[in-house]
Formats: structure tokens, C-alpha cells, sequence
């Protein structure tokens, strides 16, 4: 039976459309779990670009392995192909259709940034001097040397607050600090640093991120926010967290020697759980205060130390012994 070619193309579009929405629709497998109120928002976006990438790739692909079937060589044939110029309403075709998906991409990506918070005109330097607020109580082996001093006129870069909540103070300030190779937080209304951070779900949270050394970038995959620590330049990152659990943060940028060890959890907690840890961490934080019990230490200045003493800590925690380094770089020791 021969079927007219325009139904058999109709119908082949069809096939292709209804696949490609399918695809689009059930990709979650590919994502770790949302647990922010914005996630949906940017699963969506994810969804329908792997939509259209899903047709575009069948479509390419289909294109492809019907020319080689169909315009194949035939045996003892050696003549020249037809002397074919090009096609300038097939080459007008194939440029609008991208123009026109890179256009709507980006109108979608528009609308979800702004959802986030990431054109928050109040997401300025405002608060953002705290990012490098040192309580002098504080439990901290040696003066992170560096900090830049900030103003507080600085405009941020990041995640500011939703467009619903734009000019409404957060309910949860944290100082975030990279280096190498790890991230600190300050609770400057606790008083306290930590070396995880830890939130109560369904609270807006405000993260004040600053770099010590190098360029650095705070990425929560769960969360699906990432932004850059910019050494001199602040950035923050604004969030509801919506599922209690423990969440990896990763560094994504490319830091130095012990990039991949640079790495930390977030921990999502109820409101009873959370009070319970600030309870915790507080008769720490006053007796470190008053100068008795032993103090806790979560940084060191790298400039003070020897190479062996700077590596002894990343040693010990991926379990290789000084002796094994010696032996590889004994000149370095």
C-alpha cells in the first residue's frame, strides 16, 4: 500500500511531537529531589528543554538515516551527484525554527529567574556587610587574613528575595565563607560558626557569600541554585527550603588541589529540630565566651602554616598518612 507522503509526514510528526512531550514529562529520574519552593519552577524549564532537545534530536537523527538509505550509492554507480546550490527557503526554514526556540527559551528562563529572586532590586550591599562578620567570641584558630571590607553600598549578585517577598526582610541570616578547602558559616545573631549549615524548613533563608582566597561556587543540587563566592565581590543566595533532610553542598568551581574534598552538608530541619540544635550550640558558643572548656578549631591562616601541617588535615580526612606523601613527593615535606 502506498501512503501519500504529507500523511506519512503528518503522521511521523505526530509521533515525534507525542514522543518528544513524553520524554519532557518524565525526565524527573534524571534530577535529585526538589526541596525549595523554586525548584518546581526550574524543573519545568528543564522539562521543556529536553523536550524540544528530545525533537530536534529525532528529528536530526531521522533525517539522517533516511538520506543514507535512501540517496545510498548503488552498486557499479559512478556518477556525480546532482549539482545542487543550496535551498534558500529550506535555509530560512531551519534558521527561523531555532531563532524562534532560542527566543522562547530564553522568555521561559526570564520568567524563572525572576520567580527566584535574581532580579530583586533590594538585593543590594544592605546587610550584605555582615558577610564578613567575625564575632570575637567565636571559637577560630587564626584571623582569616584577605576579607574585603565592605561598604554596604555593593550591589549583590545572586538570588534575591521572590518577587512576593521583595523588600521584606528574611528570616534567617548566614554568613557563608569559602576556602580552601571548605565552607564556614556564621550566624551572626548566634554568634556561632559551624561547619554545616543548618535551616529550619519553610523559613526564608538569606545566604551572605564571600571568598577568602580563590573563586569559589556554593551549589546545593537539590536546591537548584549554585552561585559563585567572588573574592572582593559579594553574592547571595535567597531560598525557602521546603523538605526537611541532609543535602550535599559541593564547591563547582575549580579551586585548587583539594577542589573535590571541598564539600559540606545542609541540613534541612524542623522548626523543633533546628531550635534544638541552636540550644546545642549555644552553651558552646558562651563558654568559649568566658574563656573556659576547649576551643574548637575550624580555620586556619595557610600563610602561618608549613606544607605538611597544611596538608595534615585533608590527610587525615581521606585517610592517607604523612609517610604515603613522603614517599610520593618527599621534597615537598
Amino acid at each position: 500500500m502506498n501512503v501519500p507522503s504529507t500523511i506519512l509526514t503528518l503522521l511521523m510528526g505526530i509521533g515525534l511531537t507525542l514522543i518528544s512531550l513524553w520524554v519532557g514529562q518524565n525526565y524527573h529520574f534524571l534530577l535529585p529531589v526538589s526541596a525549595t519552593d523554586v525548584s518546581p519552577e526550574v524543573d519545568r524549564l528543564f522539562g521543556a528543554m529536553l523536550t524540544i532537545a528530545t525533537g530536534l534530536f529525532l528529528l536530526v537523527q531521522g533525517c539522517l538515516i533516511y538520506a543514507i538509505l535512501r540517496f545510498r550509492r548503488k552498486p557499479g554507480d559512478d556518477t556525480d551527484g546532482p549539482p545542487i546550490r543550496g535551498n534558500i527557503p529550506l535555509e530560512i526554514l531551519w534558521t527561523a525554527i531555532p531563532a524562534v526556540i532560542c527566543l522562547g527559551i530564553s522568555v521561559f528562563s526570564f520568567d524563572v529567574y525572576n520567580s527566584m529572586g535574581g532580579l530583586d532590586p533590594m538585593a543590594s550591599g544592605a546587610g550584605m556587610g555582615m558577610a564578613h562578620h567575625h564575632s570575637r567570641h567565636t571559637a577560630i584558630a587564626a584571623t582569616l587574613d584577605g576579607a574585603p571590607a565592605m561598604t554596604g553600598t555593593e550591589v549583590a549578585l545572586g538570588l534575591g528575595a521572590a518577587p512576593g517577598s521583595q523588600g521584606q526582610a528574611p528570616d534567617l541570616q548566614v554568613n557563608v565563607q569559602g576556602l580552601q578547602y571548605a565552607w564556614i558559616f556564621n550566624y551572626p545573631d548566634l554568634n556561632v560558626m559551624a561547619g554545616e549549615l543548618h535551616v529550619p524548613v519553610g523559613q526564608d533563608v538569606q545566604l551572605n557569600i564571600s571568598a577568602m582566597d580563590v573563586l569559589h561556587a556554593f551549589w546545593i543540587p537539590q536546591f537548584r541554585i549554585k552561585q559563585d563566592a567572588i573574592p572582593g565581590r559579594p553574592t547571595q543566595l535567597r531560598f525557602r527550603a521546603t523538605q526537611p533532610g541532609r543535602y550535599p553542598i559541593v564547591c563547582a568551581e575549580l579551586c585548587g588541589s583539594f577542589h573535590g574534598a571541598m564539600r559540606t552538608e545542609v541540613l534541612v530541619q524542623t522548626p523543633e529540630e533546628y531550635e534544638a540544635w541552636v540550644a546545642s550550640v549555644m552553651p558552646e558558643a558562651e563558654t568559649t565566651e568566658t574563656g573556659q572548656g576547649s576551643a574548637v578549631t575550624l580555620a586556619q591562616n595557610p600563610q602561618n602554616l608549613t606544607d605538611s601541617e597544611y596538608l595534615q588535615v585533608y590527610s587525615d580526612r581521606l585517610g592517607i598518612e604523612t609517610r604515603s606523601i613522603a614517599q610520593l613527593a618527599p621534597a615537598a615535606l
